[in-house]
């Protein structure tokens, strides 16, 4: 059977298997993407396609890659979710999320606590439509009461999808992919009070929600972050960095990212990778 599988793989491919990453990859981490890479159709690199963070691009890192899409996803793309919306004049400072300071260039929400899901759509981007017609937000904060499928929508927010004087309004809303993904990587930021012996991290402009945060210990294997209600990921185990994570988001479209060093307390900081917008 390995013997079959073998033959199945092009010259092209073994050659392209060993060779390693250079500096300055491009940003194309998708399965597609390194099919093409391994086949032998395209020299481009793509970033954040190590699996096993061993250096070398192959097809154990498509194996890896193909599994995880296989096993870790929440929902299909577009998936259309109702339920109601209301307004109310928080979520700018101090949301659940903890993503101070929002820019008021976008529209926010808080999400029930359903799909909130333990903060797994924190950062979320939505377009939600009503009766007036559709808006993109931001989800910034966790609503605690309400059903599956409600939004808590930001107060200037609500007219443009409902009239005010109703105050509570049938909505649908579907995930999309946040627009400043497409001008740059993911961000992390640390948590205060972190350091070598208890870490707390973020991510933040991801294009999709964040599922997982895996870290690479010192034999080689990844192992996922506790995450917290509040948006962050938490270990004691990390150490003193830099860090290689591998991050997974909610349609099982996983990116390694390496060489992230521990800073300074609530500063972002670029990251190398992004997700795939397919």
């Amino acid at each position: 059977m390995r013997r079959g599988i073998l033959a199945a793989v092009t010259a092209a491919a073994v050659l392209a298997c060993f060779m390693p990453m250079p500096a300055g990859a491009s940003d194309a981490g998708s399965i597609p993407a390194l099919q093409a890479y391994l086949s032998g159709m395209t020299d481009t690199v793509p970033a954040g396609c190590d699996m096993d963070a061993n250096g070398v691009l192959d097809v154990f890192d498509l194996a890896i890659m193909k599994r995880i899409k296989k096993t870790v996803v929440r929902e299909p793309k577009d998936t259309v979710h109702t339920g109601d919306a209301t307004f109310y004049g928080g979520g700018y400072e101090g949301g659940c999320a903890m993503l101070d300071p929002v820019p008021r260039t976008y529209w926010i929400t808080a999400m029930n606590y359903y799909d909130w899901n333990g903060s797994e759509l924190a950062g979320a981007y939505l377009e939600v439509t009503g009766e007036l017609g559709s808006i993109q937000v931001l989800v910034t904060d966790e609503l605690p009461e309400g059903k599956v499928g409600d939004l808590d929508l930001y107060t200037d927010a609500f007219p443009l999808i409902a009239p005010v004087e109703k105050g509570r309004v049938p909505c649908s809303w579907r995930i999309i992919p946040r627009d400043t993904a497409a001008e740059g990587p993911v961000k992390y930021r640390f948590k205060e009070g972190s350091t070598a012996f208890w870490c707390g991290v973020q991510v933040r402009d991801h294009r999709w929600p964040i599922m997982r945060l895996e870290y690479l210990d010192a034999d080689g294997r990844f192992v996922p972050l506790e995450r917290r209600n509040y948006n962050y990921f938490e270990s004691m185990e990390l150490g003193p960095g830099p860090f290689t994570f591998r991050l997974t988001d909610i349609y099982g479209n996983a990116v390694v990212d390496k060489d992230i060093p521990l800073i300074e307390p609530d500063i972002d900081q670029d990251g190398h990778v992004q997700f795939p917008a397919g």
